[in-house]
């Protein structure tokens, strides 16, 4: 991926729409990933491996249209609470708290956490995460059995209804090389045949040994410390959200993510390196700007997408975090992206009435 620069300009933007349309792909699985825990053990992948070997392709995006990114750049920052990962929440009367933007993976750069969010997690009696139920795979589970219709085709339908005859023939050999019959998944929604091929074959072997996520262990030392464990939304709710997107949308991130093959590893690189600098106020601008390129339905999907698993979600996490909140003396752990813009995590709960301000820019 853009191993020879000084290429047409058309063809440059290309490659760079290519690359950042595999980092939506990975991103939006990213968002469901930590809602099947107990659908890791599919992959082929089990033996534990620490790195992943990808490489960062920010410096070789900005080379290969400086303007435009640039620009990107410039957006970026204009976007409210765009940097930084830990945040330090108070309100008058009340002991602080504090809040940590997660990235759902078992990287040991990411569990390392940034600068003194160690030991405000220590001092913290209540600990928060998205969903309290990762920690119970059995619950999981059987919030997946519950509604069946969220993750599977139940109406006799199977994702070979939806593809194109290239498009089977791709994603039967991309599950191939992964060690997964596409009998086995082909009653999958796409977004859950995506989870198996949109990290690299080392986190899925960490998943797959025991190693846990960011949220899913600081939600497991809570229990072990002793300290309350919240959670601001249920598994069906998450998976709620990612259902009610288009089958065409989720297919498409499906397919886009098979086309990178090995390169998966340069994009979970690409998204590790800005969650760990902090620059999580980059990835929107990113993701609409590549958006504006598509149709005009793959446009209006991608707002919908923006909608349903950010937006609509960043409420729902601030208005049930408030009054737990209030109580002072709280951890709060949900995905980076929920944090930034006008509607994100932090300006919604400074709504509130809360005091927030920023404690990091990166780890």
């Amino acid at each position: 991926m853009f191993q020879h620069l000084a290429k047409p300009a058309r063809t440059m933007a290309r490659e760079l729409g290519n690359t950042t349309l595999a980092l939506i792909a990975t991103l939006h699985v990213l968002f469901a990933l930590s809602l099947i825990v107990t659908l890791v053990a599919l992959s082929p992948a089990h033996a534990a491996q620490n790195a992943c070997g990808g490489k960062n392709l920010i410096a070789e995006m900005r080379a290969a249209d400086p303007a435009r990114f640039a620009g990107l750049e410039r957006q970026a920052a204009a976007v409210p609470n765009g940097k930084g990962l830990f945040w330090k929440i108070e309100k008058p009367g009340i002991a602080p708290s504090y809040l940590l933007g997660t990235m759902h993976v078992t990287d040991p750069r990411v569990l390392a956490m940034p600068k003194g969010a160690n030991e405000a997690y220590e001092t913290a009696r209540t600990v928060i995460v998205e969903s309290d139920e990762i920690v119970d795979e059995r619950k999981a589970a059987a919030a997946l059995l519950m509604q069946p219709e969220l993750t599977m085709f139940t109406d006799g339908k199977s994702i070979k209804d939806f593809l194109k005859a290239e498009e089977q023939e791709k994603l039967t050999a991309g599950l191939k090389e992964r060690g997964i019959p596409l009998a086995l998944v082909a009653k999958m929604k796409p977004w859950m045949i995506a989870s198996f091929v949109a990290l690299p074959a080392c986190e899925l072997s960490r998943k797959a040994a025991g190693a846990s996520f960011l949220d899913k262990k600081l939600a497991e030392d809570a229990l072990t410390q002793g300290k309350a464990l919240k959670g601001l939304e249920t598994l069906v709710e998450q998976l709620k959200a990612m259902d009610a997107l288009p089958v065409q949308f989720h297919l498409d991130a499906l397919i886009e993510t098979l086309d990178l093959g090995d390169a998966v590893a340069d994009v979970m690189e690409t998204t590790t390196e800005l969650y760990l600098t902090g620059d999580t106020g980059m990835v929107m601008p990113l993701m609409k700007a590549i958006s504006q390129e598509m149709s005009s339905d793959n446009s209006t999907d991608y707002a919908d997408f923006e909608q349903r698993i950010v937006v609509d979600r960043n409420k729902t996490m601030a208005s049930r975090a408030k009054p737990i909140l209030d109580g002072g003396s709280v951890f709060m752990a949900v995905g980076a992206l929920h944090l930034p813009g006008h509607e994100g995590v932090i300006e919604l709960l400074r709504k509130d009435g809360f005091i927030i301000t920023s404690m990091s820019s990166g780890n």
